[in-house]
């Protein structure tokens, strides 16, 4: 679909955006099209689509909606932005560089590569590096509900969905039959360049439940010792600060690998036990350490089947630009610091959290010179919208903590939070409950009743758990170690 390139300006230009269908296959009872959203920002609705997800959610909704996702511009094969000409132009600008800095010799460095991204990406060739920012999705999203003939917009955002799904909602808020956002971000802490506020103890949080989790299931967790995971966790951790580990495959593994890894195992409890889970290849990792190659061996082995597991698929014809596509769109919408020294004031605060807020802290450091746009949206955030705004969160998600739902939920003046009381990034098509109260939601608008909380689901480490059915929506966003790229989207 052709939409304005400037929406002040329409007459100006126009941008193309690539869309996916699942049709309705209850055609005589069709209620409209639902929209959806993965993530990032950067993540390709279409590839969320085709991968599988289009069918699940149009089944669920007993095929009465046409399900549709779309690649916002700049993303994927909507006008992508490219910084570079090619993927290995791309790896060989980052060569050298950690996932995030921890040493002292490493801090300059890293700050002057990505703050240096604006440079690369920012260029007359690719018009729509100035119209990138989420305000301008939503207006996108809004044509694109106008162009199927819905009268009101009927929408599900996952992660970073959830600042499009709240900012649609305050841009259009007479235009919403029935709007959810799961896996929620506090839209001003994400607007304001503060989401370092959550990241800081989010996922240290998480992380926490997956050693408690794992010492309850005893010898089903790989992990866990008579001494206690923590423990364990702690001298691995301590032992990568010191020195790096030399894998057979010739990996030099380093501790921000470490932290990439366990962050990206957060994202899906589904990965954490069974004999190639994150806790078996912590297992093995900790072994290694203490110089076993046989363990050195299986940690190659155990990685390499969690990235196979964890990594999104890609349709793109040049390069994946998930990594150009965040930047493109996250620096656009939040202003960040300018300084070194500020860079470095807010990493002390980032580590006083958790061993977690810098690799969620330094992957911003792309948007040090990067412009904020004109035409971004910061709020308010407290529209009453024309129907309510059902606001999924999870006790303890990583990447979006349980406070960025309620905080929405509180903001919205029309909404009702549905809690989960379980583990992982993002809640619908991973928990019954969860599941069944959206859809229901999304097929009649009934909303659940105040103060829901549905309950976890079962020990992931236990045998009974892991016989469960896995989790039924793709995995996006996820952070550099399984991506192969150096930032983090959610």
């Amino acid at each position: 679909m052709t939409v304005p390139l400037d929406y002040d300006r329409p007459s100006d230009g126009t941008t193309e955006l690539a869309l996916a269908r699942f049709r309705a296959t209850d055609t005589s009872h069709r209620i409209g099209t639902v929209f959806v959203n993965p993530g990032g920002p950067g993540g390709s609705g279409v590839e969320l689509v085709v991968d599988g997800f289009g069918e699940f959610l149009g089944t669920q909704l007993d095929g009465r909606f046409d399900v549709v996702g779309f690649d916002p511009r700049g993303v994927g094969a909507s006008d992508p932005l490219h910084c570079f000409d090619s993927e290995e132009e791309l790896g060989e600008y980052f060569a050298g560089q950690p996932v995030f800095p921890y040493r002292k010799d490493q801090y300059r460095p890293y700050f002057s590569t990505y703050a240096g991204l604006a440079r690369e990406c920012l260029d007359d060739r690719q018009k729509i590096a100035a119209h990138m920012n989420t305000a301008d999705v939503a207006r996108d999203l809004d044509l694109l509900r106008r162009a199927v003939g819905d009268r009101r917009l009927t929408y599900l955002g996952f992660s970073y969905g959830s600042y499009l799904g709240n900012t649609y909602a305050n841009l259009f808020p007479n235009n919403v039959r029935a709007l959810v956002i799961d896996g929620v971000l506090d839209p001003r802490l994400w607007s304001s360049g503060w989401q370092i506020k959550s990241d800081r103890v989010a996922t240290q949080e998480e992380f926490d439940e997956f050693l408690r989790l794992c010492d309850v299931a005893r010898t089903e967790c790989a992990f866990w010792t008579p001494g206690g995971s923590a423990k364990r966790w702690e001298r691995l951790a301590r032992s990568l600060e010191r020195d790096p580990l030399e894998l057979p495959d010739g990996t030099q593994y380093t501790y921000d690998f470490l932290i990439s890894d366990a962050v990206g195992a957060m994202y899906a409890p589904e990965s954490w036990g069974g004999p190639e889970g994150a806790a078996a290849f912590f297992d093995f990792l900790a072994d290694a350490a203490l110089g076993s190659d046989a363990a050195a061996a299986a940690a190659v082995r155990a990685r390499t089947a969690l990235i196979d597991k964890l990594t999104p698929n890609s349709r793109e014809a040049d390069y994946p630009n998930g990594l150009d596509a965040y930047y493109g769109n996250q620096c656009a919408d939040t202003q960040y610091p300018k300084a070194f020294a500020s860079w470095l004031a807010i990493d002390r605060y980032a580590r006083a959290g958790s061993r977690f807020g810098p690799l969620w802290w330094w992957g911003n450091a792309g948007c040090a010179n990067w412009p904020v746009n004109a035409d971004r949206y910061t709020g308010p955030w407290t529209a009453r919208t024309s129907s309510p705004v059902l606001v999924v969160g999870n006790y303890f998600d990583g990447v979006t903590d349980y406070a960025g739902a309620v905080a929405s939920d509180r903001l919205l003046r029309n909404s009702r939070l549905l809690s989960y009381a379980g583990w992982g990034h993002t809640a619908y098509g991973r928990n019954q409950c969860v599941t069944e109260h959206v859809d229901t939601y999304l097929l009649t608008q009934t909303l659940p009743p105040r103060g829901k909380v549905c309950p976890a689901n079962p020990n992931p480490f236990l045998t009974t758990a892991t016989q469960a059915r896995q989790r039924t929506t793709p995995l996006v966003g996820l952070p550099p170690t399984w991506t192969a790229t150096p930032s983090g989207p959610r």
